[in-house]
């Protein structure tokens, strides 16, 4: 019972700490990286499809993306998708290949990022927390119904808080190599 609260636990905060990953990932560092366009849909015959599906992503340089649909019909769907997306990107269409050239990053803009990444690491430690608040109060009802022992509660609580300073720290950590990335010129 309570080693599967403390899984249920570790999994769940590894969930918050990956899900931290993925919107860092969204977060531009001025140099072209192609998971900046996941967030971006296209209207595909109707429906809302994903950029990465109609077409394929690929860095040209370190400053520029190229994206390539795979039907020559969807290249002013997909550029207008991009330029319409709040990312802030002006693509450039040349035959089949839009050019998505990324502008610099200004001062300002690297703090709004610095900001967003730091609200971005502190929802994710607050998931953590939570995690951590469910697994303790599972182990509460388990002790209230006298499956376990004071004791055995005690300890099991002390694994979960070290999973949460774990957790906390690699989320730091994570949020210190994004600032770091961002305040690169």
């Amino acid at each position: 019972m309570i080693n599967d609260i403390k899984k249920d636990a570790d999994a769940r905060m590894k969930k918050s700490v990956e899900a931290l990953n993925a919107n860092f990932h969204k977060i531009r560092t001025g140099r072209a990286h192609p998971s900046l366009l996941d967030a971006v849909t296209v209207e595909y015959y109707g429906s809302e499809m994903p950029l990465n599906q109609v077409a394929s992503v690929n860095v040209e340089d370190a400053r520029t993306l190229a994206v390539v649909p795979w039907e020559k019909s969807m290249v002013p769907k997909v550029e207008k998708a991009i330029m319409t997306s709040d990312l802030g990107l002006n693509p450039a269409a040349a035959g089949n290949v839009i050019r998505v050239p990324l502008p610099p990053l200004t001062e300002e803009t690297r703090r709004n990022y610095i900001k967003q990444a730091r609200g971005e690491a502190e929802n994710a430690r607050v998931a953590v927390r939570n995690v951590r608040r469910d697994a303790n109060g599972d182990l509460k009802s388990l002790l209230k119904e006298k499956e376990i022992t004071e004791d055995e509660e005690r300890h099991a609580i002390d694994e979960i808080q070290k999973l949460t300073d774990k957790y906390v720290t690699e989320i730091d950590k994570l949020l210190e190599t994004k600032e770091h990335d961002l305040l690169q010129v």
